[in-house]
């Protein structure tokens, strides 16, 4: 938009109409933009940001994982700085980690020299605009999908376009497709995805509402809000597998029998130590998981205490694998698959608990490890690295998500500090 073209913006409508004009050139710039990287177009965009990863705020950092506490023979470095780090995605070819964020921009960290530290973090593909780009997801023939509020975008080769502005870019689900734009929230809006054994996408999508209201039900049900999406790589296919989700920001499945995992945040308001949260297991397509007759558990919320529960709902009722502390806020997960870790980790569940916003007793903020059991059901629960909450109740940091790294280590992100932590392990 050229000056001639701004309108006088004093007065509220005036001003009510300047934003609405402001975002429909955005999103008309977006589509634009979208357009050329799908040609293999230039947008003409300049560099984006990067992130310094040393200095002061670098030390400050290594000052606090010293605190944390992990199994003998575990070490805790810092791997890179990328502020509001969310939710990650391993690249195979050339030591890159994409990080997601609840803002606007999706950051690439490059170990480059091979020494297990991030040398490079730079904002990835900063011709497109992101609308809260949590959810990223990279599958085994090197196509990274970034899940946002309410689109969802392929990028092909993302690993051999990165060091460019201009990265080739396909919206698999438009904007304003993946739920109805009516819906749309600034709460509960961070998606997250994952490439099945099947080679689908997987995405969760949490609801807007601590409890949904018992007219929203049919519609959430129907178009998968509160629950599992399932659809093919291009977009094609939408299916919802599952419904009574709450807010799972966090799945993956086990490469042991192809069981879809994931973690659900339990309703708030209800006390410090109830509900529980969730680590719950999809066997089949069509089952319910409780909410919003179920806080978490088989605990009833309060607005659903004296409905009955549906008994085509109770017949598909699935309870959680674990019930989790109360308010810890159970995020990001992956199964643990490498050969650096002891074997008793070998196809064990490591997780990230964010912490509570409410609870009047802090708690979270550190890694859990899940053992299953033979049956590949989940057999205990266990810290593995915590000390980010503080004898004085300060989270000093609040991990979001854990995947795994190139050599076996795993990685842990941090969206209070800005940063992603790399744990290993030697003998």
């Amino acid at each position: 938009m050229n000056k001639l073209s701004i309108p006088n913006c004093l007065g509220s409508v005036a001003v009510a109409s300047c934003m609405l004009l402001a975002g429909a050139n955005a999103l008309a710039s977006d589509d634009a933009n979208l357009s050329k990287l799908g040609a293999f177009k230039s947008t003409g965009t300049g560099a984006g940001e990067a992130i310094a990863q040393g200095g002061a705020f670098a030390d400050n950092v290594r000052q606090i994982l010293e605190t944390i506490e992990l199994p003998d023979g575990f070490k805790i470095e810092l791997f890179a700085l990328a502020p509001d780090a969310r939710h990650m995605a391993v690249g195979r070819n050339k030591g890159t980690v994409w990080i997601g964020t609840r803002k606007t921009k999706v950051w690439a960290a490059t170990d480059r020299d091979l020494d297990n530290v991030a040398d490079t973090v730079e904002e990835f593909s900063p011709s497109v605009r992101f609308d809260i780009p949590n959810g990223v997801c990279y599958s085994p023939d090197g196509f990274l999908f970034v899940a946002e509020r309410n689109r969802i975008l392929m990028f092909p080769a993302a690993e051999f376009f990165m060091e460019s502005p201009d990265t080739v870019a396909i919206p698999i689900v438009a904007q304003g497709d993946l739920i109805p734009p009516e819906e749309e929230s600034y709460n509960h809006t961070a998606r997250v995805c994952a490439i099945g054994p099947d080679n689908n996408l997987y995405v969760s999508l949490g609801q807007p509402f601590n409890v949904s209201p018992l007219e929203k039900q049919e519609l959430y049900d129907r178009v998968g809000i509160g629950g599992m999406l399932r659809m093919g790589r291009d977009g094609s296919n939408r299916e919802v597998i599952a419904t009574g989700i709450r807010n799972s920001v966090g799945h993956a499945f086990n490469p042991a029998d192809g069981t879809l995992w994931f973690t659900d945040n339990q309703v708030d308001g209800m006390g410090d130590e109830t509900p529980p949260g969730e680590l719950n297991k999809i066997s089949e397509d069509g089952m319910w998981y409780g909410h919003p007759h179920y806080g978490g558990g088989e605990v009833r919320t309060n607005e659903y205490a004296n409905e009955e529960i549906p008994a085509d709902k109770l017949a598909r009722y699935v309870p959680p694998q674990v019930e989790t502390i109360a308010h810890a806020a159970d995020l990001g997960m992956m199964f643990y698959t490498g050969d650096m870790f002891p074997d008793k980790y070998k196809g064990a569940i490591f997780s990230a608990q964010h912490g509570s916003w409410n609870a009047v007793v802090p708690r979270g903020a550190r890694v859990m490890v899940t053992f299953l059991d033979e049956e590949g059901n989940a057999k205990e629960m266990i810290p593995f690295a915590e000390g980010w909450l503080q004898s004085n109740g300060v989270y000093s940091g609040r991990p979001v998500d854990v995947q795994q790294y190139v050599d076996g280590s795993i990685l842990v992100s941090d969206d209070k500090v800005g940063a992603v932590y790399r744990i290993s392990y030697e003998e």
